[in-house]
C-alpha cells in the first residue's frame, strides 16, 4: 500500500511505465515512528529523503532564544528531509519529529544517487517535482510578506484541511509567525463573522 501510494505521487508529475514505477519505489524502506519521535536532530547529519504515507511530522528550528519555529508540516502524500543536510552532508540546522504516529517511504542519499545512475527518467522526475516544492516555498514566502497573519491563517485551513488536526494551536501560531495567544483572537474575530 505505501509504495502504491509513492508510484501514484510520481505519475502525477511525469508519465511513467509501470517498469519505471517498480524501479523508482525500489530502493523505498518503509519505517514507522511514533508520535514524539524524532527522524531527525538539529546537529546530525540527514541521511535520507522521506515520503509520508501516513501522520504527519514537524520540521522547526530553535530561535537564539529558545523558541521553537514551525518551518513546515509534512502529512499523507509529502516530503520530508533537510535538503542543506541531504544535499551537501552536513550538520542540519532543522529537526523532524513526528506529530502523529507516522509511516514513511525512507531513500538513503546514496540510494538516491544510485538510482539517478540506473534509472535515466528519475532524474527528469525529480526536477520537476523539486521545481514544483521550490515554486510552493517561493508562493509561501511572497504570502508571508504580503499576506496579514488573518489571511495565512484561512489560506492555511483552506490549502491543508487535513493537517489542521494534527497540529497544536502553539504549532500553527508558530508556523504563521504569530502568538498563541493572536491566532486566538483571529479564530475568535473569523467566528464572530461567521455569526
Amino acid at each position: 500500500m505505501s509504495h502504491a501510494l509513492l508510484k501514484n505521487h510520481f505519475s502525477k508529475h511525469l508519465d511513467l511505465t509501470q517498469d519505471e514505477l517498480e524501479q523508482l519505489v525500489a530502493p523505498y524502506q518503509i519505517r514507522s515512528i511514533a508520535k514524539g519521535e524524532y527522524l531527525l536532530r538539529r546537529g546530525d547529519i540527514c541521511r535520507f529523503e522521506g515520503f509520508v504515507t501516513s501522520g504527519c511530522l514537524k520540521i522547526s528550528t530553535t530561535a537564539s532564544n529558545g523558541e521553537e519555529k514551525v518551518v513546515y508540516f509534512a502529512g499523507t502524500d509529502w516530503w520530508v528531509m533537510e535538503l542543506d543536510s541531504f544535499t551537501n552532508q552536513k550538520a542540519s540546522t532543522l529537526d523532524i519529529r513526528a506529530i502523529a504516529d507516522s509511516t514513511l517511504l525512507l531513500i538513503s542519499h546514496a540510494q538516491k544517487e544510485q538510482l539517478y545512475k540506473d534509472v535515466p527518467v528519475a532524474e527528469r522526475l525529480f526536477r520537476l517535482m523539486t521545481q514544483k516544492a521550490v515554486a510552493a516555498w517561493q508562493r509561501r514566502v511572497v504570502h508571508y510578506h504580503t499576506l496579514t497573519a488573518e489571511e495565512r491563517y484561512l489560506q492555511f485551513l483552506a490549502t491543508y484541511p487535513d493537517l489542521a488536526k494534527h497540529i497544536t494551536n502553539k504549532q500553527l501560531a508558530s508556523y504563521l509567525g504569530i502568538t498563541k495567544e493572536f491566532l486566538s483572537v483571529i479564530r475568535r474575530r473569523i467566528s464572530r463573522s461567521g455569526d
